[in-house]
């Protein structure tokens, strides 16, 4: 989720966006390739990942930075809609894969229920208990 604006230059006040407009798609895109590809690379560098078989010789540091080389030339692109609904079933959407793994939080998750603007009808179920 992204706020609808952000904070002016000098911090002192918030700017909007124009409605219906927050990023140009190709902006979002190379952002969004250059953080998923450095928190990648943070992952290796901390032991995190791990490959088997075929991709077995990525665990070698020179064959895993050209892999990210190769992935920081290529065009990614990223689909943005906006939320359907609204705040309250982007967050029930979202719930349904935060929510209902077992989770320090499990125990007040499950009475949590989202409902749509229509009273009365339920749009996530209540989370499985553990």
């Amino acid at each position: 989720m992204v706020p609808g604006g952000g904070p002016s230059l000098d911090g002192t006040r918030w700017i909007a966006c124009r409605p219906g407009f927050f990023l140009p798609v190709r902006v979002l895109s190379r952002l969004f390739r250059r953080l998923f590809l450095q928190n990648l690379q943070d992952a290796f560098d901390a032991g995190k990942l791990r490959f088997f078989g075929k991709l077995a010789g990525m665990a070698e540091p020179t064959a895993f930075a050209t892999a990210l080389d190769q992935l920081r030339r290529v065009e990614w692109v990223v689909y943005a809609k906006p939320p359907f609904g609204g705040p309250e079933q982007v967050l029930a959407y979202l719930g349904r894969y935060t929510l209902a793994s077992p989770s320090p939080t499990a125990g007040w998750s499950r009475s949590l229920t989202a409902r749509s603007a229509s009273p009365g009808k339920t749009i996530a179920k209540r989370a499985r208990p553990n």
